[in-house]
């Protein structure tokens, strides 16, 4: 039986194990969405704005480790998913990206809404194409699949709105066969390597998402070594937690002063997996071994002396293999001094941050005298509201996080513990990110608990799509940290010693707003409520959004503050107050 380029393009879908696919509805995308309508296994999930179905889709894609798809439709639709692609890109994760076109006979007639939508995706796409007969099926969509699974990043198909109701001549069905290899570095490589490692006093490991796949084999070498290990942000999932006694947290930004320590007080850095891009946080005249799969990546960050290029935990492994044993008439282990000062100095760190978190603080003397010069208006800080969420979320539990503050907050105080698991816009630095990612993930497992950490900028650029969560009963718990600021704009401006300026956010009662599209929402002002009002939300069933004003004067010290950044800062202050005294427009 013959069958249509849309029912192709469906059932290899579904033969992919595809469970959804996101976009919104339109012209040349109508053949394909009605195949999916009369697919049993394949649900359509219609967003409001077609950027969130892109980040719907890479955040399955990143979560499962499988192919996302998005459609956008002609002109618009296709550009409107830009965004959400260029963050599957960077993350380097697989999607694939159903374009509509306008009908073959009008190609480049400058028609109605006519876009090239090769050219318009030829900087974010890894492979894209333009269907122009049905003959060109399913070979065509073998090979964009092939190279988003094979080269981990985004595929585009471009339908015609002519083509998807044609049939084909062949009942051939697609065929998707791809194992992904395991590389391993060349063992000279490997030598020189463990011969570096042995006779270095103080090692640190900086560890990233690429080694997530390797971890007991990474902790193993960690104990060889006795060395402490600093996480990038994307490697919380895997390496957090009281089962890995050689974490110190990260560094950059967002880091602590541990983590600075113990890369500055090293003699040798073992980056595994990494591409962590600050150089900035590198400290220099160390010696540097660098594993990673992309040759490209050796060496690109900071001067690598030796790279090894391979898969990281055969590299681990053959690193254990080559380190020299412990000499047998001793207690078999390493001067551990190096480690045990990262940690000790990190727990203190890690202490001192509790105390920040905790409610009551700002009712303490310290706490008093720190409201008087930055919380005068007595709002909730963000260190605990990140704090009470980690403490009530499940073990299981994907949280999602906006670029900025809601990141930093995320980063300090959850703990990626159990089979939590953890995704944001980590390499592009998107705004509106997190609900729409919680959205993608919230459809892989509607029973799991998924947890967004919502900038109040961020979560309205997408505000549209708290519908899309309310129309599939998504049980998606929106925590919105609700400061009335660009919180990391801010903060920038202040360290450049600059006044703030065009930072201030006329926010609506997003709970209100959440009412009014059908979702539960919850305010909470008082301190004293935040513990209940968080509680109530992950008790109560189905989406939920909790606005919670957080303190826009809250700084996030960074793990290496200089003398620069605090001078820069005293000086914004010293300008805002001037500011404010000669203008009560700005007050």
């Amino acid at each position: 039986m013959a069958r249509t380029v849309a029912r192709v393009i469906v059932d290899a879908l579904s033969e992919l194990g595809v469970r959804q696919v996101f976009g919104v509805v339109g012209d040349a995308l109508n053949p394909l969405t009605d195949a999916i309508r009369t697919t049993e296994d394949l649900e359509w999930v219609g967003c409001r704005h077609e950027e969130a179905a892109a980040f719907a889709a890479s955040a399955q894609s990143q979560l499962s480790g499988t192919l996302g798809v998005c459609m956008g439709t002609v002109g618009p639709g296709s550009v409107h998913l830009l965004n959400g692609l260029y963050d599957a890109a960077k993350s380097h994760t697989p999607v694939l990206a159903i374009a509509g076109q306008v009908p073959l006979p009008e190609l480049g007639t400058d028609y109605f809404q006519e876009v090239d939508n090769d050219a318009l995706f030829s900087d974010v796409a890894v492979f894209r194409a333009t269907i122009t007969s049905p003959d060109q099926l399913p070979q065509m969509l073998e090979t964009a699949v092939r190279h988003a699974l094979g080269r981990k990043g985004v595929a585009v198909l471009t339908v015609p709105g002519d083509l998807g109701e044609r049939e084909l001549d062949t009942d051939r069905p697609a065929r998707f066969s791809l194992n992904a290899p395991l590389s391993r570095p060349e063992e000279s490589a490997v030598r020189r390597a463990a011969e570096v490692l042995d006779g270095s006093e103080r090692v640190t490991l900086l560890v990233g998402r690429g080694a997530r796949g390797a971890r007991e084999d990474v902790l193993t070498l960690a104990d060889r070594l006795a060395a402490p290990m600093v996480l990038t942000l994307k490697a919380k999932e895997g390496f957090e937690g009281d089962t890995n006694p050689f974490q110190v947290g990260q560094t950059g930004l967002i880091g602590n002063p541990a983590a600075a320590s113990a890369l500055n007080d090293a003699d040798t850095l073992l980056l595994l997996g990494t591409d962590f891009p600050y150089r900035d946080w590198y400290p220099e005249g160390k010696t540097v071994i660098q594993v990673d799969t992309e040759a490209a990546h050796i060496g690109r960050r900071v001067p690598v002396d030796i790279g090894l290029v391979g898969d990281t935990g055969v590299t681990v492994r053959d690193l254990l293999t080559h380190l020299a044993a412990p000499p047998a008439d001793t207690d078999g282990a390493r001067d551990r001094s190096h480690l045990d000062k990262a940690r000790e100095r990190f727990q203190q760190w890690s202490e001192s941050q509790a105390r920040l978190a905790d409610p009551a603080h700002d009712k303490r003397l310290i706490g008093r005298i720190r409201s008087s010069l930055d919380n005068r208006t007595h709002d909730i800080r963000p260190e605990a509201l990140a704090a009470v969420v980690d403490r009530l979320a499940d073990d299981d539990t994907v949280f999602t996080s906006d670029t900025g503050m809601a990141t930093v907050w995320l980063s300090r105080f959850v703990e990626m513990r159990g089979q939590r698991q953890l995704i944001g816009s980590y390499n592009l630095g998107s705004m509106a990110n997190a609900m729409p990612q919680a959205l993608g993930a919230q459809c892989l497992d509607r029973e799991r608990q998924v947890v967004a950490f919502c900038g109040d900028g961020g979560l309205s650029m997408l505000l549209g799509d708290l519908m899309t969560l309310k129309t599939h009963n998504l049980p998606v718990k929106l925590v919105v940290f609700d400061n009335r600021r660009l919180g990391m704009v801010k903060l920038e401006q202040e360290q450049a010693g600059l006044p703030e300026f065009g930072t201030v956010l006329d926010n609506p009662d997003f709970a209100a707003v959440a009412t009014a599209m059908g979702i539960p929402g919850i305010r909470v002002t008082d301190p004293a409520e935040l513990e209940k009002a968080v509680r109530q939300a992950f008790d109560t069933p189905g989406p939920v959004l909790l606005d919670v004003l957080t303190n826009p004067d809250e700084i996030a010290v960074p793990a290496k503050p200089t003398v620069e950044q605090g001078w820069g800062y005293a000086m914004a202050k010293v300008k805002e107050i001037v500011r404010s005294q000669g203008d009560d427009s700005t007050l």
